[in-house]
């Protein structure tokens, strides 16, 4: 998502699937394939160019050492998908998860071009990942996973070839040491030209104001363009939020600015409800310091099954993919879901949600805030400038208005989903480059 999940906070955005995919396997790169060949045919993609989209230019698999602080040596697999890089570099998170495969990373690969596109930016589409639960080991063993794993991806990346984020599992720290890894790895005389080689940086290495709620914040603008679309007030809405990390806990926190309350959060340990709405800031800083929201005072254990039948006006999904399935798209009282996470809704659900006219935000949409300002952050460490938080806001706003904007006209010309929209507007960036480059013999 190049969707900025705190490594804190990483227990609280894995979630057990949706009901409707616990018989089979739910095939992640097949999902996202389908949007694409959907899009294709609205806009009448020349076949060739959906062929090359159809799989990443690179597959790359890393099993590297690692030494334990019991000293023992343990081997961990990783993973770095490079999908396109036709518009720039490739660009896109690192996500720690013991869910973490092949299928998964190469479907959010794919997903990073399409934002990518869509938001006008001058990159293409990357996404890794290292197999693990960052919550089973300790700081000092996550910082040598960190740094084993960017020194074996060696010169797959770089800051104008490939340009890893945090994700799911990962935060600013973890993007400081790899950072430092590589700055250690290119020799002395390239050190400080190399500080845009990963974004989602601390704001004292070269990081940019405005990165760590980014992509809440880009979630918040479209939520406010389809209030404003639909004469709803925010002001009093009330709003149910799945996965309370980095993504979920901002996009809390901002809309309570504006009036909203959150009124039942959920992560893998459980969902609690609290009518009277919860405290974003208190439960924030509770999940950054327990990595969860279990025993957390302010509200009332539900199940699931309750979460996902309270009457509420915004459904905050921000958590992993494939969480509503049939069951939960039946189950949902709500007149929005604004996608924090990439692919939180199954095909099945999604088309039971449209059915149901429940509007559905799409994630390489509503979630791409946080690559926009990961941009915002490259730009200013390769012009060495600093931004003001104002400055960095005022541009993702405008950024996502627009592309709001044209999503939505699209969606009305083609009389076809939100998400088909977007993938349409970014496929036709793409197909316009192809169009004028033709391809290399």
């Amino acid at each position: 998502m190049d969707n900025q999940q705190t490594v804190s906070t990483a227990g609280s955005v894995s979630v057990p699937p949706a009901s409707v995919e616990k018989h089979h396997k739910y095939e992640f790169f097949k999902v996202v394939q389908g949007y694409l060949d959907e899009a294709a045919r609205v806009i009448d993609l020349p076949e060739y160019i959906k062929t090359i989209l159809s799989q990443p230019k690179n597959e790359i698999i890393i099993n590297f050492p690692v030494k334990m602080d019991d000293g023992s040596i343990r081997l961990f697999k990783g993973y770095r998908v490079q999908h396109n890089n036709l518009l720039g570099p490739y660009k896109g998170g690192i996500r720690y998860h013991e869910g973490v495969s092949l299928d998964d990373v190469k479907a959010l690969a794919a997903m990073m071009t399409w934002k990518c596109a869509l938001m006008n930016l001058p990159l293409g589409g990357g996404k890794g990942g290292v197999k693990f639960d960052p919550n089973k080991v300790s700081r000092d063993e996550l910082q040598r996973i960190t740094r084993r794993f960017f020194h074996a991806l060696g010169s797959n990346i770089g800051p104008d070839t490939d340009i890893p984020a945090p994700d799911v599992g990962t935060d600013a720290k973890a993007m400081a040491w790899a950072m430092d890894t590589y700055m250690n790895t290119v020799g002395s005389l390239f050190r400080q030209s190399v500080k845009g080689v990963v974004t989602g940086k601390p704001v004292a290495c070269g990081g940019t104001l405005g990165r760590e709620k980014a992509t809440g914040q880009g979630l918040v603008y479209c939520i406010q363009e389809w209030a404003e679309e639909r004469d709803f007030q925010l002001g009093g809405a009330t709003l149910i939020v799945q996965g309370f990390g980095n993504v979920g806990s901002f996009t809390s926190l901002i809309l309570s600015r504006l009036g909203a309350s959150t009124i039942a959060v959920g992560d893998h340990t459980g969902y609690l409800y609290n009518p009277e709405g919860f405290n974003p800031h208190k439960l924030q800083d509770y999940v950054k310091k327990n990595r969860s929201i279990a025993g957390y005072p302010g509200g009332k254990h539900i199940s699931r099954e309750e979460f996902f039948k309270i009457k509420a006006d915004i459904f905050i999904p921000a958590a992993l993919e494939n969480q509503v399935g049939i069951d939960e798209a039946k189950a949902l009282n709500v007149k929005l879901v604004a996608e924090g996470a990439n692919g939180p809704c199954s095909p099945e659900g999604e088309r039971i949600l449209i059915d149901r006219g429940i509007d559905i935000l799409p994630d390489v949409l509503a979630n791409a805030g946080g690559v926009t300002v990961s941009y915002y952050e490259w730009v200013q460490n390769k012009r060495s400038e600093h931004w003001t938080l104002e400055e960095v806001d005022e541009r993702l706003e405008k950024a996502m208005q627009r592309a709001y904007r044209e999503v939505v006209e699209v969606a009305r010309q083609k009389k076809c989903s939100m998400r088909v929209a977007a993938y349409a507007v970014a496929l036709q960036r793409i197909a316009a480059a192809y169009g004028e480059r033709d391809i290399f013999p």
